[in-house]
């Protein structure tokens, strides 16, 4: 038996006009695996988008409330972050492939319950358990692109079609969200993702490598149970404050959780670490000025994206009276440059490093986002600045999130992959649970939804403003020599 953690690609099956194993039939079958190793990942951006656009419907049908939205929203991207860390580790522990396809697996099956619920309660756990299914998928796929794509180049290219592929979902999203609401009902916009999962775990099951299972060191169940605790709490105390009030019992009882579930986790990590055991975030990585960086640039992006999507949706709706499909196809100045630009995004971090490039997307981003904070007037102005507002905004997106994986990942060591891109995907799905929360609760609060949308975008585009700050401060500086 082998003795090396993984197998390569297997070549054996001849490509046309290419004997078995020669270069032509490797790079078809890594062709072929990233295709479905992209279409996991699509999935879960597609059930972000589709779900935004059909808020409102489904409010309406199910009787929710602004907050009870927000939860729907937040319940997915809320497991979604809290497990992403465990996730990358079980990558790491058990390989790739088979997490990944539980991951795709669970989601097609919770897919299709989610059409059949009738409450909102019922929704949201749902949701919430989709966010587990999520979580499994993230890492583990960015993990196997790092094992089969050992050229940093040529990784940076794959990653670049990874994030193109997968932003289809952003295109696609709201608009074919907007026409299945429209026509079939918001429940029929769950059924997309399970044609989708069946083909990734087609692909997956053909072409991903096996990976031997690392020696078992335990699950972190201490830091587990405190991540998601932490965020819960925060997450339930900025939700509730709009409704409840900043002073009331609850919302200072989640902000109490959030604060004692950080300190817990913090020392779990910590107890483990000087233990020689396996934490699910060895805080000693922290020591990595990328990563670190890196990982708080990732959270501002989707706090910025996440938070203006939701807020975005509900204004349409609600204030200018769009239908959920014309609300999909206002979206598309934001969402149909995220389908081609990340490949050429990656490309060009291949060339010129990751730093310029996402110093220009988080630019990009925050002044989007500005532009848009001026077009909530509905007049022909306001729709033409609109729609350059929501234009520069998706090419910030596209030029900002491939160089954040890249150089986070290309950071550490490839042992360490699973854990750094689930560090970074559970900080941009952190910031998105703090987007919808922060600016949900901003336009709550103002006197009309367009004066708390102006305000709520504003906020939003000084975020992302920052991030560019961060990046240009921390990532891909040379080294200072010592004097």
């Amino acid at each position: 038996m082998s003795s090396q953690s993984t197998r390569p690609i297997d070549t054996s099956r001849p490509s046309p006009g290419a004997p078995p194993g020669t270069p032509s039939t490797a790079s078809k079958s890594k062709g072929l695996l990233l295709l479905g190793l992209s279409l996991g990942y699509f999935m879960v951006m597609l059930d972000t988008t589709v779900v935004t656009v059909a808020l409102p419907a489904i409010g309406e049908d199910l009787s929710g409330s602004l907050s009870g939205l927000q939860w729907v929203s937040n319940g997915y991207t809320l497991t979604f972050a809290a497990l992403l860390l465990t996730a990358g580790a079980l990558s790491d522990r058990y390989g790739g492939r088979k997490v990944f396809l539980t991951g795709l697996w669970l989601f097609a099956i919770l897919s299709g319950a989610s059409a059949a619920v009738g409450s909102m309660e019922a929704l949201i756990a749902l949701r919430a358990l989709l966010g587990v299914a999520g979580a499994l998928l993230l890492p583990t796929s960015l993990a196997i692109i790092a094992h089969a794509y050992t050229d940093p180049a040529a990784r940076a290219r794959a990653m670049g079609a990874w994030a193109a592929i997968s932003g289809t979902a952003l295109a696609a999203g709201p608009l074919v969200g907007g026409v299945f609401t429209d026509t079939l009902g918001w429940q029929a916009i769950f059924l997309l993702n399970v044609p989708v999962a069946l083909i990734s775990i087609v692909l997956t099951m053909k072409y991903a490598p096996v990976s031997v299972p690392k020696a078992s060191k335990g699950i972190d169940l201490p830091g587990q149970v405190s991540a998601v605790l932490a965020l819960a709490g925060l997450t339930y105390g900025l939700i509730e404050s709009e409704p409840e009030g900043w002073g009331s019992p609850q919302v200072l009882g989640g902000f109490a959780v959030f604060v004692v579930a950080g300190a817990l986790f913090l020392l779990a990590e910590r107890r483990k670490e000087t233990e020689t055991s396996a934490p699910m975030l060895p805080l000693a990585m922290f020591r990595n000025r990328t990563l670190s960086a890196g990982l708080f640039a990732g959270l501002l992006v989707n706090f910025g994206l996440s938070g203006v999507l939701f807020v975005l949706s509900l204004f349409f709706q609600e204030a200018h009276g769009y239908s959920a499909f014309t609300t999909g196809l206002a979206f598309l100045p934001l969402t149909l440059p995220t389908a081609f630009n990340p490949i050429f995004t990656g490309r060009l971090v291949g060339r010129i490093g990751a730093r310029k490039p996402a110093i220009a997307g988080f630019l990009l981003m925050g002044v989007g986002v500005l532009i848009q904070s001026a077009s909530t007037a509905d007049s022909t102005l306001g729709l033409i600045t609109m729609c350059i507002g929501l234009l520069v905004l998706g090419f910030g997106v596209s030029f900002a999130i491939p160089p954040l994986m890249t150089a986070i990942v290309g950071s550490v060591a490839k042992e360490q992959s699973g854990i750094a891109s689930g560090a970074l995907n559970s900080a941009r799905q952190t910031g998105a649970v703090l987007g919808v929360a922060v600016l949900g609760a901003v336009i709550g609060g103002g006197t009309s939804v367009s004066s708390g949308t102006r305000i709520a975008l504003v906020v939003a585009g000084v975020v992302l403003l920052a991030g560019a700050g961060v990046v240009a401060a921390y990532i891909g500086r040379p080294a200072q020599k010592s004097a």
